[in-house]
């Protein structure tokens, strides 16, 4: 017997419920939805800063190189390319664009060295090597403006080191190192050097550690000298590793500061004055804002140059290997 208006069709049971769940789950996933854009909202005002901060800024910076600014006036007047032609006639900055280079090129040739001797005598077979690398590695996690301190006391004239050069009986070794303009350079090359061999060394260790042993283990077989299977075997994979270590303490080198205010404050004389010293003096300490902007682009410009350059020819070897 059939009821008329009624719906002859049966039903499957549960199938209402279903379609509440299934409405249920589209609100769930819209609610979801939502809330995937809260994190985007979050990182508004982190975005907003580095933007104002970094990005902002050094478009000011620039700007500001094209005028004389004393960081007083609101108006500055625009000067043109005068403080680019002031850089390369002034002998302070030209002696500070020489040290930079200078120091530069010593410190990314030594650090390297440094650091892969050092990755490949703790590479294996040493017994005590993880404590060995966590000492040579612990310098590069310490301050560097207050390491270069200890080593400004230690390089004075009556300091430790010439302490200690008298008790072995070289006292004609003492010299005031950091006063020296011979050696005051070499002083904070060597500092430089002691605080990010560390970090070369973990570069090339991690190199190191992706080259299979059994490739050296076949040509140790094959009678090949261990300097042969450096040269061409080591030497090659570690490619990569030598690209980043190298574009790194480049970068480093060219823009040192704080070792330089530390251990001798740009002299004796300027004989120890860098681009980012210049920076410093010329902005902080002179107040020529426009002058010390102009000097800080040519720095960016001189470390953006220089290793895009680097990279290149580090790059294009790793293609030929």
């Amino acid at each position: 017997m059939t009821i008329e208006g009624a719906d002859a069709t049966p039903r499957e049971p549960g199938a209402g419920r279903q379609r509440t769940i299934l409405g249920l789950g589209s609100r769930r996933r819209s609610r979801t939805g939502g809330l995937r854009r809260v994190p985007w909202l979050l990182a508004v005002p982190a975005v907003v800063a580095v933007v104002a901060l970094r990005y902002a800024s050094t478009i000011l910076g620039g700007i500001y190189s094209f005028t004389d600014w004393n960081g007083l006036g609101l108006y500055p007047h625009w000067v043109g390319f005068r403080n680019f032609s002031t850089i390369f006639h002034d002998a302070a900055t030209r002696s500070a664009l020489w040290h930079t280079l200078q120091l530069a090129g010593m410190f990314v040739v030594i650090v390297n060295l440094t650091g892969l001797g050092l990755a490949l005598g703790l590479r294996r077979t040493l017994k005590t090597r993880n404590l060995l690398r966590a000492i040579f590695f612990l310098p590069v996690v310490l301050s560097e403006l207050a390491t270069a301190y200890i080593w400004q006391f230690i390089f004075q004239y009556d300091g430790p080191l010439n302490t200690f050069l008298g008790w072995v009986g070289l006292d004609s070794w003492k010299k005031a190192w950091v006063a020296d303009p011979t050696w005051a350079l070499y002083t904070i090359l060597f500092v430089l050097v002691w605080q990010l061999s560390g970090l070369t060394m973990v570069i090339y260790l991690a190199g190191l550690q992706s080259i299979p042993e059994e490739l050296e283990d076949a040509a140790a077989v094959d009678g090949a000298t261990r300097w042969l299977r450096f040269r061409r075997i080591t030497l090659p994979l570690l490619a990569p590793a030598i690209t980043i270590s190298v574009t790194l303490t480049l970068i480093f080198g060219l823009r040192v500061f704080d070792q330089v205010i530390a251990l001798t404050g740009g002299g004796p004389v300027f004989n120890t004055e860098t681009l980012a010293t210049q920076v410093y003096k010329q902005t902080f300490v002179y107040t020529h804002f426009g002058y010390g902007a102009a000097v800080a682009v040519v720095l960016t410009v001189l470390v953006a140059t220089a290793t895009l350059i680097q990279t290149t020819l580090l790059r294009a070897r790793e293609m030929r290997l």
